[in-house]
């Protein structure tokens, strides 16, 4: 049997992959390069992590930065949506594309009841199933038994692909079941690789098991995110490798085939820990922007001699809700329609706020500057 795995014939005649368990064996060589990343991907993993004692709100950049996770995780199967058409959602908008926001939506409560979970229940099969039930609430994929394992074969390849046309054929139900047994145990062995690795190494091998009928994708996305808070490396959810993946979508997709056809794993460890210095370093980036343009805008505010504390809590609300009107000003500071109304002319003069409808009635306006440095990498 190949380091990975092997492609075995099944009884209705397709060849599926039946992966070995974990930990590879030979086991992984961390050495030369390797080695090198490793010590990068750590540096910079626990750098990110220190930014949480920086920021004054990390709660606010997290729910920002997760939903933002789950747009570009979402993206990567296909889901029509956008940063705006998540706020605009938030705001109160009818959308068109409901249904591939509430994807989004449904990732970003998977992700924090995940989260939440792992305060009391450790990483398993169990949690993972609850997630997932989550995570096709309601959407596309509903009917393909969410928060249960597959009970018939599934495939990958292109749309409307037969399965003796597809690119990859995961283990058929009874043996990936076995699999994910075993994948639980590994959860908990002592650990034998460093963290990074690990997880590197648990998210290949969900995806190959691929449990699921739909779903497994962002499933195994979710998982590097939850593995590492689980194991203490992040205190905060602040790292999340959809936006890698999306740009480099083919290698992603070809380095994982390449664990299945010639074991080795070593590559992909190599693209994984490359995403990580990647990331944390984007991510310590977009914190420090975010940290300049509040201290900019409330500048801002006491310059221009418009700093009530309702137009202070305006612009703080922005940072949670970058896209908002009038009328909502009014209900959430508890002020008169045309109080709000001045206020948002203030912020719209300064340029704060932009108005984007056009329209005379039922205006919207969005902090279009928070939001072109969250956006970045989520246009379709």
């Amino acid at each position: 049997m190949r380091r990975s795995g092997v492609y075995i014939k099944q009884p209705a005649g397709y060849r599926a992959f039946i992966p070995t368990p974990l930990p590879p064996k030979p086991a992984v060589k961390i050495v030369g390069e390797l080695q090198n990343l490793l010590s990068r991907a750590d540096m910079a993993l626990a750098r990110l992590d220190g930014v949480a004692q920086m920021l004054p709100n990390v709660d606010l950049f997290i729910a920002m930065y997760v939903k933002k996770e789950a747009l570009l995780s979402s993206q990567i199967e296909g889901t029509q949506a956008s940063l705006d058409d998540l706020f605009s959602y938030e705001s109160g908008d009818k959308l068109e594309n409901l249904n591939d926001v509430t994807e989004v939506l449904n990732y970003v409560k998977a992700m924090n009841y995940g989260l939440d979970r792992l305060q009391n229940l450790p990483m398993s099969l169990r949690l993972i199933k609850e997630i997932h039930a989550l995570l096709l609430k309601d959407v596309r994929g509903s009917e393909r038994h969410p928060g249960e394992f597959k009970r018939s074969q599934n495939w990958i390849g292109p749309p409307g692909c037969t399965l003796s046309e597809a690119s990859y054929v995961p283990p058929p139900p009874h043996e990936a079941l076995e699999d994910m047994g075993a994948l639980e145990r590994y959860f908990h062995d002592k650990e034998r690789l460093p963290i990074l690795v690990d997880c590197a190494l648990i998210h290949y091998q969900f995806e190959t098991i691929h449990p699921f009928l739909d779903g497994n994708g962002r499933m195994g996305r979710l998982l590097i995110t939850f593995y590492l808070c689980w194991k203490g490396v992040l205190h905060k959810p602040l790292l999340y490798l959809s936006y890698y993946f999306k740009n480099n979508r083919q290698e992603y997709y070809d380095r994982l085939n390449m664990v299945r056809t010639t074991g080795n794993y070593e590559q992909w460890v190599d693209f994984f820990l490359r995403g990580v210095v990647d990331i944390a370093g984007a991510s310590m980036d977009t914190a420090g922007q975010i940290l300049e343009l509040q201290t900019h805008h409330r500048r801002l505010l006491w310059e221009k001699k418009i700093s009530s504390p309702i137009a202070v809590g305006i612009l703080e609300q922005l940072f949670y809700t970058p896209t908002i009107s009038i009328a909502r000003i009014a209900e959430k500071f508890n002020v008169s329609y045309q109080a709000a109304s001045k206020l948002v002319s203030q912020l719209e003069k300064v340029k704060i706020l932009r108005e984007t409808t056009g329209r005379k009635r039922d205006r919207r306006y969005v902090y279009s500057d928070y939001l072109d440095i969250l956006a970045e990498g989520t246009k379709i």
